[in-house]
């Protein structure tokens, strides 16, 4: 299992200097991928895509883009732009249907049939990263169009998938799946199963599964759980996260988070592993003394592993 940090952005002028920094110190210390949020701040892939090229090796990845504000075709030119950027084999493209409360309530698109969407959204997009021109015309969307933009090779998608049309359409498809405020009891039963599934069906290798959670290495576990109980509280209520909390028996996002001293934080890192995720992305969640004993500790199973 590779071991991935996810970067988070700092806010002001010098937020792309402090990433490519970030990006820096996580290739030096070994990780494999960092991985960014596409929310309200910072449009991700033009990020990775400016600080990345100053911080070479670790490959970079979306976790995710948001599908419906962007056609699949400007978001195929978008990130073959960015990987020619970046340089071969260091871009990975994680997109997802965000939330209906997004969708709907912000950019005021209709979120109805989220899996037909995103069928004809990887109809377009897939091809089209490929190098193919597209002919769609689909209930949600269409296409007409081929791309020019250098492609030194092709750029790999994640699908963002919880729920079983969504995990096989990132079997079928996609090249595997990009999971949050997800446990491993649901990974080994519900998600590596059934995306698995769906790539043999297909005829298509062992899909990828990257699993990212929040970690803190501590002393005080309790004093931890809280901090992420209050800060990742959105996500125990938002219904795609809510109901694999409810699948891993969860009250809420503090009890995914892989949280404890070096023991226990590196047993349930390995439990990730036993239940099929491909790779493990850290987000660390608290700063000081417990930051740098996360930070230690990931260094040190990324050396041994």
């Amino acid at each position: 299992m590779r071991i991935g940090t996810s970067v988070t952005e700092r806010g002001g002028a010098t937020a792309l200097a402090q990433m490519a920094d970030d990006l820096r110190q996580a290739a030096d210390d070994g990780f494999a991928s960092a991985w960014m949020a596409n929310i309200f701040g910072l449009d991700a892939l033009t990020a990775l895509a400016v600080a990345g090229s100053q911080a070479p090796g670790i490959e970079l990845g979306t976790a995710v883009v948001p599908t419906y504000p962007r056609h699949p075709a400007v978001l195929a030119q978008q990130a073959m732009t960015a990987a020619l950027a970046l340089g071969p084999g260091r871009l990975t493209l994680g997109i997802g249907l965000s939330h209906q409360i997004v969708i709907e309530s912000m950019y005021g698109y209709s979120f109805d049939k989220p899996a037909r969407h995103m069928r004809e959204y990887l109809s377009v997009l897939l091809p089209l990263l490929d190098g193919t021109a597209v002919s769609v015309d689909g209930a949600t969307l269409s296409a007409h169009i081929g791309l020019t933009t250098p492609r030194p090779e092709r750029v790999p998608a994640l699908l963002a998938a919880l729920a079983p049309q969504m995990l096989k359409l990132a079997g079928e498809l996609a090249d595997g799946t990009v999971l949050w405020m997800t446990g491993p009891a649901t990974v080994r039963d519900h998600v590596v199963p059934a995306i698995t599934a769906a790539a043999a069906a297909a005829g298509k290798d062992t899909p990828r599964v990257v699993c990212i959670l929040p970690v803190c290495v501590t002393s005080d576990e309790a004093a931890a759980r809280a901090r992420a109980a209050e800060e990742f509280a959105i996500y125990g209520q938002l219904p795609s996260y809510r109901a694999m909390l409810d699948r891993e028996g969860a009250g809420g996002p503090a009890d995914v988070a892989v949280v404890g001293d070096e023991d226990e934080v590196t047993a349930q890192i390995m439990t990730l592993a036993d239940a099929g995720a491909t790779d493990f992305v850290a987000l660390q969640f608290t700063g000081g003394e417990d930051y740098q004993r996360t930070r230690s500790l990931l260094k040190k199973i990324i050396a041994e592993s």
